[in-house]
This record gives C-alpha cells, sequence and structure tokens, in this order.
C-alpha cells in the first residue's frame, strides 16, 4: 500500500518512521505495520509481545525503564489518542552515544512511531488527557530483568515539559535511583547486549 519514511536521529540506531496516511471526509487509513515494508527499509525484528497503556490524565510520567540482559527488548511505539513526549537514553556503555537523551512527540495526529532498540532506558509524559500508547517488543516482559533509573535524575538535565510536583507518577518510578547510581551496576555492553 503506501511507503514508509525513516528518520535517522542522533542517538545511533534510534529511527522515526512514518507511515503513509490516506484521508478524506470521514477520517483517515494507516497500514502501521507491515513487515515486508519494513523489512525493505532494514527494520527486521521479530516482535513477539504487543502492550497498551491508558492515561487519563495529561501529565502522567512513567519512566525510565529497560529490561536487562537476554531480556532486553526492541520496542515499535506510537499513540492511537493523544499526544506524548517520549523520552529515550543510551544505557549502551561502549556505545557513542552512551547516556545521551532524546525527546520526540508522537501523538495521534502526526503518525509517528518511535523504533527503540535494545539497551535504550525508555519513558515519556503524557502531553494531552486519554493517551493510548501502544507497542511492540521483541521479547517477552521479565519482571526479573526490570530496570529503569529516575526521570528526574540530574545528570542527565532531561528537559521534561512539566513540573515535577505536578507529575502524576507510580511509586516505583518516584523511588528510582539516579544516572549516576544507575551507572555503577549498568549491564549494557555496546554489541553485547
Amino acid at each position: 500500500m503506501g511507503k514508509l519514511k525513516v528518520t535517522l536521529t542522533k542517538l545511533q540506531d534510534v529511527k522515526i518512521i512514518e507511515p503513509a496516511v490516506f484521508g478524506d471526509q470521514r477520517g483517515f487509513f494507516s497500514e502501521t505495520y507491515s513487515d515486508r515494508d519494513f523489512k525493505e527499509i532494514g527494520i527486521d525484528f521479530d516482535f513477539i509481545q504487543d502492550n497498551q497503556s491508558l492515561s487519563s490524565q495529561a501529565g502522567v510520567l512513567r519512566g525510565l525503564h529497560f529490561q536487562r540482559g537476554k531480556a532486553a527488548q526492541t520496542k515499535l511505539i506510537r499513540v492511537a489518542t493523544g499526544a506524548v513526549l517520549d523520552v529515550i537514553v543510551d544505557v549502551r556503555k561502549g556505545s557513542p552515544t552512551y547516556s545521551q537523551w532524546e525527546g520526540y512527540i508522537i501523538s495521534a495526529s502526526n503518525h509517528r512511531q518511535l523504533l527503540v532498540p535494545k539497551g535504550f532506558a525508555h519513558g515519556f509524559v503524557t502531553l494531552t488527557d486519554n493517551v493510548n500508547f501502544l507497542y511492540k517488543c521483541d521479547n517477552y516482559y521479565d519482571a526479573e530483568a526490570d530496570g529503569g533509573f529516575s526521570f528526574k535524575t540530574p545528570e542527565l538535565e532531561i528537559d521534561w515539559p512539566i513540573d515535577f510536583s505536578k507529575a502524576i507518577t507510580s511509586e516505583k518510578d518516584a523511588r528510582q535511583p539516579t544516572f549516576t547510581e544507575f551507572e555503577k551496576n549498568n549491564p549494557f555492553v555496546y554489541g553485547e547486549i
């Protein structure tokens, strides 16, 4: 059907994908995933799990999360309703973009998808109410391999568009270590994830 537009980012291996969107007075149609089309643009992962979260209010902040070791996941994320600022941090020691972060507006209206490779911490803040956030994973979730660090870690200077005192977050995310504390036990070695 339609072809995919791919944009490379400053973070190694991270890509923004924009599928073709066909609209008229009724609304729109978009083929959000085609294994064949993704392989044609060099994105060849065996996605085996789909996840969805609903954040009912603007100001919900989730992250920064990752899976360790053999449970590490590549994710293909998109937003079906609403909008988020999606933030990823490269935690692959030895990577040329190690400890660097980028944020991307992903929304129902811009139809963008974000490819988040293994070895990246991931989080987002909702910019609107009623955000349906969807993502594919190439590995199953493993609670024993769950990891993360604080979204408000000062070392990374992430430019979140929210006052942390007003952020709606989980107790788990509020208690995460700083990036420096996380870095002492960083299990990711570039190329050996």
